[in-house]
């Protein structure tokens, strides 16, 4: 019987391309949803409560967008949700999208959790090496052309080479991860030498006026364009550079700080992929680097540097890791940081929001600016805020 449809909500722009094939199996086949932000925050806002967090409701939209649109049948098509498993309203998403889909006619449609602490176990997809595997390289392959493709796309003489490099090495990666090839460590890594020196060859206009602006903040917000309405774009269009930092940092501070309660087995686990992936990231840093492309200190570095900062532990939403990347960012060069946070996000706003004031005071010269994504606001209220960021003389 061939594999059945597993339909993945938006979240990691740069990385599903190559991640999603972590989640291909005997059992399944994923699909990563798209859709129009209208189309998909209407149909969320009419099924959820206005009070839960903007991601939901997103989510929730592109669900039953695509299993409305008649393209999978809901008796061979299930869906994955991501819970981190902490005081994120996310942890929380399948018992909040299950009975909107029973509501909706689709309660054959069942719902899997992906997640490395035991949360919804009945309901959990079963993790397995080859799965670990392709997803270790899917996050140093993805966090490559994220953080090279960023840097260079802004100054590129000819429009839409960056892109198409990326399109192409999204090809050439996709078969590797479906053959399971180049994944040990030192191939990964190989793989991310080669993409550096074909980004090298894109001719730059280094004569352009470029503003360099970082982006901290939610996952949701900072690596989702449905998130964050397509930000890294307007951005570019105002003639500035994005900064966003690799998923390979936030991986490891989720399993530095997200596993004391986990079952044993997922612990462990946890234990053996960190100690893997710090040494592994020092050296994909150093190639970069090498390369001549920014690239933040390895996560090592940020956790000592959020403890010299404010000495807060807390790990709730980005908690803080939001304070590091914004303070290694300024001190980068990247002296405006545009934090973005999805309204209601309680963890961000108290463990992401309080930090800016003494951030500020703590790095001279910088401009932190929060902006909220929420669907009661229109375009131009977040794009002026945004301007105001853009605008600011330093």
């Amino acid at each position: 019987m061939p594999p059945k449809t597993l339909l993945i909500p938006s979240l990691l722009d740069a990385h599903w391309p190559l991640l999603r094939w972590a989640f291909q199996s005997p059992a399944w086949t994923p699909v990563v949803l798209e859709g129009e932000r209208a189309e998909v925050e209407d149909l969320g806002l009419g099924r959820t409560h206005n009070d839960l967090c903007y991601p939901f409701v997103l989510i929730t939209g592109q669900v039953l967008h695509a299993l409305r649109s008649g393209k999978y049948s809901p008796e061979r098509t299930g869906v994955l949700i991501s819970q981190t498993g902490d005081g994120c309203r996310g942890s929380c998403l399948i018992r909040l999208l299950r009975p909107v889909l029973d509501r909706e006619g689709f309660a054959q449609v069942p719902l899997l959790s992906f997640n490395v602490r035991g949360v919804e176990r009945a309901s959990a997809l079963p993790v397995s090496l080859a799965m670990a595997r392709r997803a270790l390289a899917a996050a140093f392959w993805g966090d490559a052309l994220l953080l090279m493709g960023n840097e260079t796309r802004p100054a590129e003489r000819r429009a839409g080479e960056t892109n198409t490099l990326i399109r192409r090495w999204e090809e050439t990666l996709s078969d590797d991860l479906a053959e399971n090839r180049n994944l040990s460590p030192a191939a990964i890594l190989r793989r991310c030498a080669e993409m550096a020196a074909a980004f090298r060859e894109v001719e730059i206009d280094r004569a352009r006026p470029i503003q360099e602006v970082a982006l901290v903040g939610d996952v949701y917000t900072k690596y989702c364009s449905l998130g964050n309405w397509n930000l890294v774009k307007f951005l570019e269009g105002q003639g500035c550079r994005a900064g966003v930092n690799g998923l390979t940092w936030y991986a490891l501070y989720y399993l530095d700080s997200h596993l004391d309660l986990s079952p044993l087995p997922m612990r462990l686990g946890g234990k053996l992929l960190a100690a893997l992936g710090g040494p592994m990231q020092n050296r994909f840093i150093r190639i970069l680097r090498e390369a001549g492309f920014t690239v933040l200190p390895p996560y090592r570095k940020l956790k000592v540097l959020a403890r010299e900062l404010n000495g807060t532990r807390c790990a709730l939403g980005s908690g803080w890791l939001l304070a590091a990347e914004a303070a290694a960012w300024v001190r980068t060069g990247y002296r405006k940081v545009l934090s973005g946070l999805p309204f209601q996000c309680l963890p961000g706003h108290i463990y992401g929001r309080g930090q800016y004031a003494a951030l500020q005071r703590q790095l001279p010269g910088s401009l932190i600016v929060g902006v909220d994504y929420d669907a009661s606001l229109r375009d131009g209220t977040v794009e002026n805020r945004i301007r105001m960021l853009l605008d600011t003389e330093l």
